[in-house]
């Protein structure tokens, strides 16, 4: 067995998401939410305020494929806008405020978030067998509480999500904290996502080969990328990974 660790990106591949962040109801919501902490923003404006820091944000991070953090986001509003009110808020209710905006946010544009047919079953018999990982574009502040969620969470260690870092995939140095993380080396691991430029081209820039789960999501096609075996249904990955662990 050559094989000893398997690398998965989440949404898309584990799990079946669905997200609107341009919802009404959503900027609704949190200017609403921002009012009862003293902060008056209307919908619109608090829309426009958040891209225009999250494009800020990105651009100040010089990165080929920046990456940005919703809470941290989040305390650039609040720092800019928070009035007495705001700061006579309890110590502990400021802290944890960055936190549940972001949270409140992700909870209020999320419309679909389900395991893939057959996806519990199959990690549960490779995890028997393999140390498995993530390696995920997005916000650790919503990965993790959604890998709990979907009960898949306890199976993967360690979960490296690129807002921690400030750049995403196909950004190797992502690959490289999660080898690092699982003491392999490339050769060592398969990496299962559904994107053909982010996770299959990412991955086998690093020299590891890749199985392309080709789910309703993810770009399909990426120039000159060909995954080293694709599956239609998850469970199939049982196969795929039998087949390149020789």
């Amino acid at each position: 067995m050559l094989i000893k660790g398997l690398i998965f990106d989440i949404n898309g591949t584990l799990t079946d998401i669905n997200t609107d962040e341009g919802n009404k109801d959503l900027w609704r919501t949190l200017s609403n939410l921002l009012k009862y902490q003293g902060i008056s923003l209307e919908a619109d404006e608090l829309k426009a305020l958040y891209f225009g820091i999250m494009r800020q944000k990105r651009e100040a991070e010089g990165e080929r494929h920046p990456e940005f953090d919703a809470v941290v986001i989040f305390q650039e509003i609040i720092y800019q806008h928070s009035t007495a009110f705001t700061q006579r808020l309890p110590a502990e209710k400021q802290r944890q405020l960055p936190l549940f905006l972001a949270e409140t946010f992700r909870a209020a544009s999320l419309f679909r978030l389900k395991r893939y047919r057959g996806v519990r079953d199959t990690i549960k018999q490779l995890h028997q067998q393999y140390r498995l990982a993530i390696v995920s574009d997005g916000q650790a502040a919503y990965a993790v509480p959604e890998l709990n969620a979907v009960g898949l969470l306890e199976y993967f260690s360690p979960v490296i999500v690129s807002g921690d870092l400030g750049y995403r995939k196909p950004d190797r140095r992502l690959f490289e904290k999660a080898l690092a993380a699982l003491e392999m080396k490339p050769e060592e691991v398969l990496f299962i996502g559904n994107d053909m430029y982010r996770d299959v081209f990412g991955a086998q820039q690093f020299g590891i080969k890749t199985i392309f789960f080709k789910s309703n999501q993810g770009q399909q096609e990426y120039a000159g990328t060909e995954p080293n075996y694709i599956i239609y249904n998850f469970p199939e990955l049982l196969n795929a990974v039998q087949f390149l662990d020789k």
